[in-house]
């Protein structure tokens, strides 16, 4: 069962990055500066007498899944600025291995800023995804989140009651979920091999209250899979689950661990086919395999964030690279001439184009299709006069290298703003693309970028993660 949910932030106004900053004292909102890093020598201890009511399976999956939840937000920052350090040192430390010479004397390889808050600190998630599996009492059809791992076979499906991140509205669906598939006499899937029907399911949409539900047909035939859907309707329309007032309500039958409305189409059994979000006084639309940044009220931030180090003026192009729904090059058109999304997943494109229409923005246009085939096409028939920005959003898995080596060769793009959730992992491996010396082997031509600026954005409280967004320049 998936199932998502946006809280509705207030509409405010947001100042400049460079006002937003100098706004929040260091010590008073625990952004560790350089400065004061030195000094947080003493160890961080948890909140004496902080504990979860309950079993102890419930604390072992918040210390799984919010890792941080023990200690004060302010502390939190502090840990998530000084692991932000190690990954800056770590690059100026492979790239001088390259004969890229960037380090500072603290040791990074351009300055880092202080992580910026989120806005809203707990239930902020606006997306949650939840599995089957045997619970701590041994049933199979439990709700919630994994405990232990698939290697170690020691996997335990605990419900997420007391995760910080998660708001009690996907707690609520996520029970009513557990309920009807207990009535069901339909048998959870576990192990594909093993028969079971009911299962978890693959990250999906956001907005008001969206639910899809992946089903495994095994052998059923097609009345079979209608019985179950009409019975799915019925539960959360007219039955217990109606408590819930689901916006959406989805069906997949898929046979695979995650796959997209192309290899399994999602079914829409209940009321609208998309939900919708506001960011910076837009209105997106969001179908269910669209990616939408989890943190609504850190995104508004990270992007007019984006907007300021982009540097764009009235004759820029903007390259919207991992598009998504189009909400970063949408929110930045107003500066920009033009703007060029791109993106794999083809329904995200068709609610990037309804975003734009919607929206009355007519200066974008959005290219579907994989980046590492779009982008080099677009920018070897590159003549126009006007500068290019980059932008790149890419998954954990971060760019292909053709789309390193088409940025990396367009002389055009000067300043790229690269947007990472784990720049410690694939990432990396695309900074040092991006900065190391010419190398004709690799078909890298284009004149080296240099790690300019590096601002932390604290998407996920709670977690140890952040969003870092580098600003490179040649």
């Amino acid at each position: 069962m998936a199932l998502s949910w946006a809280l509705r932030l207030p509409c405010r106004h947001l100042r400049p990055l460079s006002a937003l900053l100098r706004s929040l004292p260091g010590r008073d909102h625990s952004l560790l500066t350089e400065k004061t890093a030195a000094k947080q020598k003493e160890k961080k201890k948890p909140r004496k007498g902080y504990s979860l009511p309950g079993s102890s399976w419930e604390e072992r999956l918040a210390n799984a899944v919010t890792p941080l939840w023990r200690l004060p937000y302010q502390e939190q920052l502090q840990v998530k600025y000084e692991s932000q350090r190690k990954i800056l040192q770590t690059l100026a430390s492979r790239l001088k291995e390259l004969g890229v010479d960037v380090q500072q004397p603290d040791g990074l390889c351009c300055p880092l800023q202080p992580v910026v808050p989120s806005p809203v600190i707990t239930g902020y998630r606006n997306k949650s995804t939840f599995s089957v599996n045997r619970g701590p009492d041994g049933n199979p059809k439990t709700v919630g989140l994994y405990v232990g791992t698939g290697r170690a076979r020691n996997i335990v499906c605990v419900k997420a009651n007391h995760v910080e991140n998660i708001p009690s509205k996907h707690k609520q669906v996520a029970q009513c979920y557990e309920d009807f598939i207990r009535r069901s006499p339909l048998d959870s899937c576990i192990l594909f091999h093993e028969g079971g029907h009911w299962r978890g399911v693959p990250p999906t949409s956001r907005g008001h209250t969206m639910a899809i539900v992946t089903f495994h047909p095994q052998e059923l035939g097609q009345e079979a899979l209608a019985m179950q859907k009409a019975l799915l309707k019925e539960f959360f329309t007219c039955g217990p689950g109606r408590v819930c007032a689901l916006t959406s309500l989805y069906f997949q039958a898929s046979t695979m661990t995650r796959c997209s409305h192309e290899q399994s189409p999602f079914q829409l059994l209940h009321r609208e086919p998309h939900i919708f979000e506001e960011v910076l006084g837009l209105k997106f639309r969001i179908s269910p395999d669209a990616f939408f940044q989890v943190n609504t009220g850190g995104a508004e931030v990270l992007y007019q964030a984006v907007g300021e180090l982009s540097q764009a003026g009235g004759d820029t192009v903007l390259l919207d690279i991992c598009c998504g729904t189009g909400t970063i090059g949408l929110s930045l058109a107003h500066r920009v001439s033009k703007v060029i999304g791109i993106e794999v997943v083809a329904k995200a494109i068709e609610d990037a184009r309804w975003n734009a229409a919607f929206n009355g923005i007519s200066n974008c246009e959005f290219h579907g299709g994989k980046a590492e085939a779009v982008l080099p096409q677009l920018l070897s028939s590159w003549e126009g006069p006007q500068p290019l920005v980059a932008v790149v959003n890419p998954s954990r898995a971060g760019l292909h290298y053709r789309v390193v080596r088409a940025i990396r060769n367009c002389k055009s793009i000067r300043r790229l703003l690269y947007i990472s959730c784990k720049p410690e992992g694939e990432a990396m491996r695309n900074f040092l693309e991006l900065c190391c010396p010419p190398n004709p082997q690799k078909k890298l031509s284009g004149e080296p970028f240099t790690p300019t600026l590096v601002i932390p954005f604290d998407m996920f409280p709670h977690t140890v993660h952040c969003e870092l967004v580098l600003l490179f320049t040649r």
